[in-house]
């Protein structure tokens, strides 16, 4: 079994939910992915931060450590268009987040408008996931902008797609989330999202570079 090499790139994500259970799966899934981008030679450290504000206070704490650290947090609504690729000037308008002294821009990304719409991108993982009665009239066409969606819309389309699936269920996020986000196609995720694609894209530069 080929050892999984870490790179020094800290990728502080919101999420996870408050076990340290959860944590794990969450992180696993997010390591799957990245995985599938082709970062499966060279990882970064990834940490399940839960709350947003705990992954705001623990980058800000890598930053003052001099570390070469990654936020990825829900941008909670729809970024203008102003703001496109500036995060921390939607953080500011949102949550009143100030950039840490020496933070770039591209420290900073944006899961638009949650995490969840990342899985409106990949009907077809969700179809095998939830099996027979999964209802994928409530999902965008393939390669259609995930964005705009509202965050409440998202969950609604995820509920009532699984309202009726026996092999796992209604949507839970708890549950369902991490294992999903695990089996997700980054490159549909990247075609629906252009915040996804610019993360992706980030992350496998950075990785590369400390190769």
């Amino acid at each position: 079994m080929v050892k999984k090499r870490t790179c020094t790139i800290y990728l502080y994500m919101e999420g996870g939910g408050n076990t340290n259970a959860l944590h794990t799966r969450f992180r696993q899934g997010m390591i799957s992915v990245l995985e599938k981008c082709g970062l499966k030679g060279m990882m970064p450290r990834v940490f399940s931060c839960g709350s947003r504000n705990d992954a705001f206070r623990d980058f800000r704490q890598a930053i003052k450590e001099e570390k070469d650290a990654v936020l990825l947090v829900d941008s909670e609504s729809a970024v203008c268009e102003e703001y496109e690729y500036l995060p921390w000037h939607h953080l500011k308008a949102r949550d009143n987040w100030d950039k840490p002294a020496n933070a770039t821009d591209d420290q900073c990304h944006l899961m638009v408008q949650c995490m969840e719409s990342w899985f409106l991108a990949d009907v077809e993982t969700l179809k095998e996931y939830y099996g027979q009665n999964f209802n994928e009239k409530y999902f965008p066409k393939l390669g259609q902008d995930v964005e705009s969606i509202d965050k409440d819309q998202v969950n609604d389309k995820l509920e009532n797609a699984t309202r009726n699936c026996r092999k796992k269920g209604g949507y839970n996020k708890g549950n369902h989330s991490f294992d999903i986000q695990g089996k997700i196609n980054p490159e549909k995720v990247k075609a629906a999202s252009k915040w996804a694609a610019r993360f992706f894209d980030t992350i496998k530069e950075k990785c590369d570079n400390k190769k």
